[in-house]
């Protein structure tokens, strides 16, 4: 029972990585409603941040978090303004070509700069583990669950109960009609934008930690988190956060009970499922177009 437990822990944690992430899919569709397939790879620019910070300029992790994520807000204005602002009165097909293109460009930019080689950060914390009675917790997974709440609570506070997350579903529904009623389109899209980036920053800021730090980190993470928003219903936060827990922990729970080399074809195992039995996903809604 301890080591199930501390498997279910540790698929939590990762879980989470993927719900941050999966979070920042979801609002960019309901915003501008284009995916940014581009995300995976901003997790991936989030803990290159964090290696420059500790590693290249020596800073304190706590202070290296905290500029990372500021970073990773510059960094959204930027994408939104390269990558969707001079799309965005096209159709969602370039858009979505876009961000492909930025993902493939980001992840070379970082191997370009970087190398290949995977690079190892120091944890948020001294201690690399607790122990609650029989049960070993590593301390960034505790770390990854309790920033993943206070961005819940940010995301169910301002977000989807504030006049703010009604005007990003009105933006995502008609722009036009949302600038006749006096709605800053462009303002809100943007702000999207940034607190996505934000999201995904924190994602691999987190993670950086528990895995290496390589170019190559975000596409993995990026297509979890897809699975995730679609298994919970793509365009629902809620979803999008049941979807990413309910990943990490089948993942971590079929590596440890059924095949490790397996471990990352769980995931989509579960996606082709839902395809099959409930393609709106868990908390999506069949929509039917008359003819």
């Amino acid at each position: 029972m301890a080591n199930f437990l501390q498997l279910l822990i540790s698929g939590l944690g990762i879980g989470a990585i993927y719900a941050l992430v999966a979070l920042g899919f979801v609002l960019i569709y309901r915003a501008a409603n284009v995916v940014n397939f581009a995300q995976g790879q901003i997790a991936m620019v989030g803990a290159f941040f964090l290696v420059v910070a500790v590693i290249d300029w020596h800073l304190n992790v706590w202070i290296a978090f905290l500029l990372a994520l500021i970073g990773m807000a510059v960094f959204g204005v930027l994408f939104e303004l390269g990558v969707y602002y001079p799309l965005r009165n096209q159709s969602f097909l370039p858009v979505i070509i876009s961000t492909i293109a930025a993902s493939i460009l980001l992840q070379n930019l970082a191997q370009y700069i970087f190398g290949a080689n995977p690079i190892s950060v120091p944890s948020l914390f001294a201690a690399q583990t607790i122990k609650i009675g029989s049960i070993i917790i590593s301390v960034q997974y505790l770390v990854i669950l309790v920033a993943t709440a206070i961005f819940v609570a940010f995301q169910y506070l301002v977000l989807d109960r504030s006049m703010l997350g009604k005007k990003m579903e009105a933006t995502a529904q008609d722009k036009d009609t949302a600038r006749l009623l006096g709605i800053p389109v462009a303002l809100i899209i943007a702000f999207t934008f940034i607190y996505a980036s934000i999201l995904g920053g924190a994602a691999g800021i987190l993670v950086a930690p528990i895995y290496f730090v390589a170019p190559g980190m975000g596409t993995s993470i990026a297509l979890k988190a897809f699975a995730a928003s679609i298994i919970g219903g793509f365009g629902n936060t809620v979803g999008a956060i049941i979807g990413g827990l309910a990943i990490g922990i089948i993942e971590t729970l079929g590596a440890a009970y059924i095949s490790e080399p397996y471990k990352d074809a769980y995931a989509f195992v579960i996606l082709i499922l839902f395809l099959f039995l409930r393609p709106q996903g868990i908390f999506g809604e069949k929509i039917a177009e008359k003819a």
